[in-house]
Protein backbone atom coordinates (compact mmCIF):
# COMPACT_ATOMS: atom_id res chain seq x y z
CA UNK A 1 0.00 0.00 0.00
CA UNK A 2 1.08 3.79 -0.73
CA UNK A 3 1.44 4.31 3.52
CA UNK A 4 1.33 1.55 5.74
CA UNK A 5 -1.20 1.36 8.83
CA UNK A 6 -3.99 3.05 6.96
CA UNK A 7 -7.30 2.24 8.32
CA UNK A 8 -10.73 1.86 7.00
CA UNK A 9 -13.37 1.32 9.26
CA UNK A 10 -16.70 -0.22 8.67
CA UNK A 11 -19.73 -2.05 9.91
CA UNK A 12 -18.79 -5.03 12.10
CA UNK A 13 -15.17 -4.52 11.28
CA UNK A 14 -11.93 -2.34 10.01
CA UNK A 15 -8.89 -3.16 7.53
CA UNK A 16 -5.60 -1.90 8.03
CA UNK A 17 -3.50 -2.27 4.79
CA UNK A 18 -0.33 -2.85 5.37
CA UNK A 19 2.65 -3.02 3.04
CA UNK A 20 2.32 -7.19 2.16
CA UNK A 21 -0.63 -8.01 4.01
CA UNK A 22 -4.62 -6.93 5.49
CA UNK A 23 -5.12 -6.89 9.27
CA UNK A 24 -8.90 -7.12 9.77
CA UNK A 25 -10.05 -6.61 13.19
CA UNK A 26 -13.86 -7.43 13.84
CA UNK A 27 -15.56 -5.62 16.15
CA UNK A 28 -17.53 -6.93 19.06
CA UNK A 29 -21.11 -6.47 19.76
CA UNK A 30 -24.91 -7.73 19.94
CA UNK A 31 -25.34 -7.21 16.28
CA UNK A 32 -22.03 -8.65 15.10
CA UNK A 33 -22.14 -11.93 13.47
CA UNK A 34 -20.87 -14.29 16.03
CA UNK A 35 -18.95 -15.81 13.48
CA UNK A 36 -17.29 -12.72 13.53
CA UNK A 37 -16.37 -12.44 17.25
CA UNK A 38 -15.39 -15.93 17.06
CA UNK A 39 -12.44 -15.35 15.04
CA UNK A 40 -11.37 -11.62 16.88
CA UNK A 41 -9.09 -11.13 14.04
CA UNK A 42 -7.12 -12.44 10.96
CA UNK A 43 -4.03 -11.16 8.85
CA UNK A 44 -4.56 -11.85 5.14
CA UNK A 45 -1.40 -12.06 2.94
CA UNK A 46 -1.87 -10.36 -0.24
CA UNK A 47 -1.02 -13.36 -2.04
CA UNK A 48 -3.58 -14.78 -0.25
CA UNK A 49 -5.99 -12.61 -2.49
CA UNK A 50 -7.18 -13.54 -6.13
CA UNK A 51 -9.04 -10.50 -6.51
CA UNK A 52 -11.24 -7.31 -5.13
CA UNK A 53 -14.60 -5.58 -5.85
CA UNK A 54 -16.35 -2.84 -4.52
CA UNK A 55 -20.25 -2.92 -5.18
CA UNK A 56 -23.40 -1.69 -3.84
CA UNK A 57 -25.18 -2.82 -0.71
CA UNK A 58 -28.37 -2.90 1.15
CA UNK A 59 -29.76 0.43 2.41
CA UNK A 60 -27.32 3.18 1.76
CA UNK A 61 -23.92 0.87 1.39
CA UNK A 62 -21.32 -0.12 -0.27
CA UNK A 63 -19.33 -3.70 0.26
CA UNK A 64 -15.36 -3.87 -0.51
CA UNK A 65 -15.07 -7.60 -0.98
CA UNK A 66 -11.70 -9.16 -1.02
CA UNK A 67 -11.50 -12.43 -2.66
CA UNK A 68 -9.04 -15.41 -1.55
CA UNK A 69 -7.39 -17.59 -4.00
CA UNK A 70 -8.69 -20.55 -4.07
CA UNK A 71 -6.75 -22.79 -1.19
CA UNK A 72 -5.75 -20.19 0.20
CA UNK A 73 -7.65 -19.87 3.67
CA UNK A 74 -8.66 -23.58 5.76
CA UNK A 75 -11.79 -21.21 7.02
CA UNK A 76 -13.26 -20.66 3.75
CA UNK A 77 -12.18 -23.87 2.55
CA UNK A 78 -13.75 -25.88 4.93
CA UNK A 79 -17.01 -23.46 4.84
CA UNK A 80 -17.31 -24.74 0.70
CA UNK A 81 -19.09 -21.40 -0.30
CA UNK A 82 -22.14 -22.44 2.11
CA UNK A 83 -21.96 -19.10 4.51
CA UNK A 84 -23.89 -16.67 4.08
CA UNK A 85 -23.05 -12.71 2.33
CA UNK A 86 -23.34 -11.28 6.34
CA UNK A 87 -21.29 -13.66 7.31
CA UNK A 88 -18.25 -13.80 5.22
CA UNK A 89 -15.44 -12.51 6.66
CA UNK A 90 -13.63 -11.05 3.78
CA UNK A 91 -16.73 -8.61 3.30
CA UNK A 92 -16.55 -5.35 4.41
CA UNK A 93 -19.76 -3.55 4.66
CA UNK A 94 -19.32 0.73 4.62
CA UNK A 95 -21.79 3.86 4.66
CA UNK A 96 -22.14 4.94 0.89
CA UNK A 97 -20.57 8.17 1.49
CA UNK A 98 -17.12 6.22 1.70
CA UNK A 99 -17.58 4.73 -1.53
CA UNK A 100 -14.55 6.85 -3.00
CA UNK A 101 -12.53 6.26 0.10
CA UNK A 102 -13.22 2.56 -0.22
CA UNK A 103 -12.77 2.35 -4.54
CA UNK A 104 -9.24 4.09 -3.76
CA UNK A 105 -7.99 1.21 -1.13
CA UNK A 106 -9.53 -1.30 -3.93
CA UNK A 107 -7.60 0.18 -6.88
CA UNK A 108 -4.50 -0.14 -4.54
CA UNK A 109 -5.25 -4.06 -3.49
CA UNK A 110 -5.51 -4.44 -7.60
CA UNK A 111 -2.40 -2.86 -8.22
CA UNK A 112 -0.61 -5.17 -5.25
CA UNK A 113 -2.20 -8.68 -6.40
CA UNK A 114 0.53 -11.12 -7.66
CA UNK A 115 0.32 -12.33 -11.09
CA UNK A 116 -0.58 -15.82 -10.03
CA UNK A 117 -3.47 -14.67 -8.21
CA UNK A 118 -6.02 -16.65 -10.00
CA UNK A 119 -4.27 -19.62 -9.76
CA UNK A 120 -5.40 -22.05 -6.77
CA UNK A 121 -2.84 -21.78 -3.26
CA UNK A 122 -0.46 -24.48 -3.39
CA UNK A 123 -0.58 -24.50 0.27
CA UNK A 124 -2.70 -22.29 3.41
CA UNK A 125 -1.29 -18.78 3.38
CA UNK A 126 -3.88 -17.76 5.95
CA UNK A 127 -3.53 -19.21 9.70
CA UNK A 128 -6.26 -21.73 10.76
CA UNK A 129 -8.08 -20.63 14.07
CA UNK A 130 -5.74 -22.24 17.03
CA UNK A 131 -6.69 -24.83 19.17
CA UNK A 132 -8.01 -26.20 21.50
CA UNK A 133 -11.70 -25.97 20.18
CA UNK A 134 -14.53 -27.81 21.04
CA UNK A 135 -18.75 -27.55 20.76
CA UNK A 136 -21.09 -29.73 21.44
CA UNK A 137 -23.02 -30.87 18.59
CA UNK A 138 -26.50 -32.57 18.88
CA UNK A 139 -25.07 -36.32 19.36
CA UNK A 140 -21.92 -36.01 20.83
CA UNK A 141 -19.42 -33.08 22.12
CA UNK A 142 -16.28 -32.51 19.57
CA UNK A 143 -12.86 -31.96 21.00
CA UNK A 144 -9.59 -30.91 19.36
CA UNK A 145 -6.19 -30.37 20.66
CA UNK A 146 -3.77 -29.82 17.78
CA UNK A 147 -2.69 -33.25 17.42
CA UNK A 148 -6.14 -35.32 17.56
CA UNK A 149 -9.75 -35.32 17.56
CA UNK A 150 -12.34 -36.65 19.87
CA UNK A 151 -16.00 -37.55 19.87
CA UNK A 152 -17.79 -38.29 22.73
CA UNK A 153 -21.60 -39.35 22.50
CA UNK A 154 -24.29 -38.12 23.86
CA UNK A 155 -26.86 -40.68 25.51
CA UNK A 156 -29.70 -38.41 24.03
CA UNK A 157 -29.01 -37.73 20.76
CA UNK A 158 -25.94 -40.70 19.99
CA UNK A 159 -27.37 -43.35 17.00
CA UNK A 160 -27.33 -46.63 18.48
CA UNK A 161 -24.21 -47.34 15.50
CA UNK A 162 -22.39 -44.94 17.08
CA UNK A 163 -23.31 -46.00 20.88
CA UNK A 164 -21.95 -49.37 19.34
CA UNK A 165 -18.64 -48.04 18.58
CA UNK A 166 -17.59 -45.42 21.56
CA UNK A 167 -16.29 -42.85 22.06
CA UNK A 168 -14.26 -41.87 18.97
CA UNK A 169 -10.27 -40.52 19.10
CA UNK A 170 -8.71 -39.76 15.74
CA UNK A 171 -5.10 -38.74 15.40
CA UNK A 172 -4.71 -36.07 12.89
CA UNK A 173 -2.18 -38.16 10.33
CA UNK A 174 -5.11 -40.69 10.16
CA UNK A 175 -7.24 -38.05 8.08
CA UNK A 176 -7.42 -36.75 5.11
CA UNK A 177 -9.55 -33.76 5.24
CA UNK A 178 -12.87 -32.42 6.89
CA UNK A 179 -16.37 -32.10 5.37
CA UNK A 180 -18.52 -29.56 7.32
CA UNK A 181 -22.28 -28.88 6.27
CA UNK A 182 -23.85 -25.76 7.62
CA UNK A 183 -26.17 -26.40 10.70
CA UNK A 184 -28.00 -23.77 8.69
CA UNK A 185 -29.39 -26.65 6.18
CA UNK A 186 -32.11 -29.39 7.42
CA UNK A 187 -28.56 -31.85 8.15
CA UNK A 188 -25.77 -30.09 9.38
CA UNK A 189 -22.90 -32.02 10.42
CA UNK A 190 -18.77 -32.32 10.64
CA UNK A 191 -17.16 -35.51 9.54
CA UNK A 192 -13.82 -36.06 9.11
CA UNK A 193 -12.64 -38.00 6.21
CA UNK A 194 -10.18 -40.94 7.02
CA UNK A 195 -7.57 -41.95 5.01
CA UNK A 196 -7.75 -44.80 2.44
CA UNK A 197 -6.23 -46.17 -0.06
CA UNK A 198 -3.01 -44.45 -2.21
CA UNK A 199 -2.74 -41.89 0.62
CA UNK A 200 0.71 -40.30 0.23
CA UNK A 201 3.25 -38.74 2.27
CA UNK A 202 4.66 -42.16 3.39
CA UNK A 203 1.29 -42.77 5.66
CA UNK A 204 -0.65 -45.92 6.63
CA UNK A 205 -3.72 -46.16 4.46
CA UNK A 206 -7.15 -46.63 6.09
CA UNK A 207 -7.95 -49.83 5.93
CA UNK A 208 -11.17 -50.18 7.80
CA UNK A 209 -14.98 -50.65 6.50
CA UNK A 210 -16.24 -47.50 4.39
CA UNK A 211 -17.67 -44.77 5.69
CA UNK A 212 -21.10 -44.55 6.54
CA UNK A 213 -22.71 -42.58 4.12
CA UNK A 214 -25.57 -40.90 6.32
CA UNK A 215 -23.48 -38.90 9.17
CA UNK A 216 -25.79 -39.70 12.12
CA UNK A 217 -24.49 -43.66 11.73
CA UNK A 218 -20.68 -42.40 10.79
CA UNK A 219 -18.70 -42.41 14.37
CA UNK A 220 -16.38 -40.61 12.35
CA UNK A 221 -19.11 -37.75 12.31
CA UNK A 222 -20.82 -35.79 14.54
CA UNK A 223 -24.54 -34.01 13.30
CA UNK A 224 -25.89 -30.79 14.55
CA UNK A 225 -29.36 -29.30 15.26
CA UNK A 226 -31.20 -26.37 16.63
CA UNK A 227 -28.76 -24.70 18.62
CA UNK A 228 -26.35 -27.69 17.91
CA UNK A 229 -23.04 -26.73 16.32
CA UNK A 230 -23.57 -23.48 15.33
CA UNK A 231 -21.46 -22.19 12.74
CA UNK A 232 -19.12 -19.67 14.89
CA UNK A 233 -18.30 -23.36 16.49
CA UNK A 234 -18.18 -25.79 14.31
CA UNK A 235 -16.71 -23.73 11.82
CA UNK A 236 -13.56 -22.43 13.26
CA UNK A 237 -13.40 -26.24 14.56
CA UNK A 238 -13.15 -27.57 10.99
CA UNK A 239 -10.59 -25.20 9.62
CA UNK A 240 -8.43 -25.61 12.60
CA UNK A 241 -8.56 -29.59 11.78
CA UNK A 242 -8.76 -29.08 8.34
CA UNK A 243 -5.18 -26.60 9.13
CA UNK A 244 -3.52 -29.40 10.98
CA UNK A 245 -4.16 -32.05 8.22
CA UNK A 246 -2.64 -30.26 5.33
CA UNK A 247 0.04 -28.76 7.11
CA UNK A 248 1.16 -32.43 7.75
CA UNK A 249 1.68 -31.44 11.25
CA UNK A 250 -0.61 -32.11 14.37
CA UNK A 251 1.14 -30.03 16.55
CA UNK A 252 2.67 -26.29 16.84
CA UNK A 253 6.28 -28.21 17.65
CA UNK A 254 6.04 -30.36 14.40
CA UNK A 255 5.39 -33.50 12.58
CA UNK A 256 4.06 -36.21 14.57
CA UNK A 257 4.93 -39.67 14.54
CA UNK A 258 2.61 -42.18 12.01
CA UNK A 259 1.07 -45.00 14.01
CA UNK A 260 0.92 -48.68 11.93
CA UNK A 261 -2.62 -48.74 12.00
CA UNK A 262 -5.28 -45.83 12.11
CA UNK A 263 -8.46 -47.12 13.28
CA UNK A 264 -10.45 -45.51 15.52
CA UNK A 265 -10.79 -46.19 19.28
CA UNK A 266 -12.56 -45.82 22.10
CA UNK A 267 -10.94 -42.56 24.25
CA UNK A 268 -9.83 -43.80 27.60
CA UNK A 269 -11.48 -41.29 30.38
CA UNK A 270 -9.24 -40.63 33.43
CA UNK A 271 -10.85 -40.10 36.80
CA UNK A 272 -14.24 -41.03 38.09
CA UNK A 273 -17.06 -40.25 36.14
CA UNK A 274 -20.56 -38.99 36.88
CA UNK A 275 -22.43 -41.87 38.24
CA UNK A 276 -25.26 -40.46 37.11
CA UNK A 277 -24.12 -40.37 33.31
CA UNK A 278 -22.82 -44.12 34.31
CA UNK A 279 -26.58 -45.05 34.96
CA UNK A 280 -27.88 -43.23 31.82
CA UNK A 281 -25.60 -44.92 29.55
CA UNK A 282 -26.19 -48.63 31.22
CA UNK A 283 -29.90 -47.63 31.22
CA UNK A 284 -29.74 -46.62 27.09
CA UNK A 285 -27.89 -49.49 26.10
CA UNK A 286 -30.20 -51.67 28.05
CA UNK A 287 -32.88 -50.34 25.67
CA UNK A 288 -30.76 -51.25 22.92
CA UNK A 289 -30.38 -54.61 23.67
CA UNK A 290 -34.54 -55.05 24.08
CA UNK A 291 -34.52 -53.33 20.77
CA UNK A 292 -32.43 -56.29 19.29
CA UNK A 293 -29.64 -53.79 18.61
CA UNK A 294 -27.09 -54.86 20.71
CA UNK A 295 -26.63 -58.58 22.12
CA UNK A 296 -26.35 -59.95 25.74
CA UNK A 297 -22.76 -60.57 25.43
CA UNK A 298 -22.26 -56.52 23.80
CA UNK A 299 -24.41 -55.30 26.81
CA UNK A 300 -22.69 -57.55 29.59
CA UNK A 301 -19.59 -56.28 28.21
CA UNK A 302 -20.43 -52.67 27.69
CA UNK A 303 -21.82 -52.24 30.91
CA UNK A 304 -18.76 -53.59 32.63
CA UNK A 305 -16.72 -51.45 30.74
CA UNK A 306 -18.76 -48.62 32.78
CA UNK A 307 -19.04 -49.63 35.68
CA UNK A 308 -14.69 -49.79 35.84
CA UNK A 309 -15.52 -46.03 35.65
CA UNK A 310 -16.86 -45.41 38.52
Amino acid sequence: MSRMGDVLAGIHATWEFESDSVLIRFERGIRTPKLFQAIGERRIPLEALASVTLTPGKRGTVVLHAIPRPGADPLMEAAAGQLRDGSDPYRLVLPAEREVLAEYYADELRVLLLPEAKVPAEKFLVAAPSAPLQFKAYDGKASFDGARVSFRWFWTGASSAKWKAGDQSFPVQELNGVEWRSPDVFDGYLRLLRREGGAGGGLTPYSGPPQPAQADQDPAAVVFGLGYGPVHESLPFAAAVLGAVRSGSASPGGVVAVEAAPVPVAVPVAGRRDPADIAERIRHLGDLREAGLVTDEEFAAKKAELLAEL
